[in-house]
């Protein structure tokens, strides 16, 4: 049996299930790192958006200039609590402008569009959020088959010896339990980043909510002024 017990000869001395497990969870963690930085990037912009666009909203200017400033750019360059106030005043002005419409009806239609963009920003926010979730939970189970089948293999090995050792054993162990450490590796940060970002989106999605409600009660006011 081998006596070199480092990470690397570990590694390339287990079984072939063993190593694609062991690059299974490789790959899971990559991937789950960069979900992470990018979700941090993204949630960051997000916020940094909300809290420029709360400070022009509430400043007193004309909603209409501010609509237009914001229509111009595009759908695809608009989002976060932009996207709720452009659909909002969107739907407002255009049922405005129909002959007899209730006032009650006008502001409802806005508040249906506002529902609306706010699932879609909701949607966005959340997006890669599940995949964390899945590697946090998956990954130490994945982990602990590739270790089992090792620590199994490692005994069965002692099947054709006449006298068994610890010193025999005990590198077939490690490299078992070298893929419950990469299945633990892979799992808590992407535990630790999956609970950190859903309470982010939820205190963003609050925030729309809030804005929401807000800007159909300056609708209600401007529809029956």
């Amino acid at each position: 049996m081998p006596t070199d017990l480092s990470i690397m000869h570990l590694v390339m001395g287990a079984s072939p299930l063993v190593k694609a497990v062991m690059l299974l969870l490789l790959a899971a963690s990559v991937v789950s790192w960069t979900m992470i930085f990018r979700k941090w990037a993204g949630l960051k912009q997000a916020q940094r958006e909300a809290d420029e666009f709360e400070q022009r909203f509430w400043s007193g200017g004309d909603l209409g200039a501010l609509y237009k400033e914001i229509s111009a750019r595009g759908r695809d360059h608009v989002s976060g609590m932009e996207a709720l106030f452009e659909a909002g005043f969107k739907e407002f002005a255009r049922l405005r402008k129909q002959p007899n419409v209730d006032p009650m009806a006008v502001v409802e239609g806005a508040h249906r569009a506002m529902r609306a963009a706010l699932t879609r920003e909701t949607d966005e926010l959340e997006t890669h959020l599940s995949f964390l979730a899945t590697v946090g939970s998956t990954s130490p189970y994945i982990g602990l088959f590739g270790t089992v089948w090792g620590i199994m293999n490692a005994f069965r090995s002692l099947g054709n010896v006449a006298q068994a050792t610890l010193g025999m054993v005990a590198p077939g162990i490690a490299e078992a339990l070298v893929a419950t450490a990469m299945g633990l590796f892979a799992a808590i940060p992407a535990v630790v980043a999956y609970n950190r970002y859903a309470n982010d989106v939820e205190r963003l999605v609050n925030r729309y909510d809030t804005f929401l409600e807000e800007f159909s009660t300056i609708l209600q006011r401007q529809a029956h002024a």
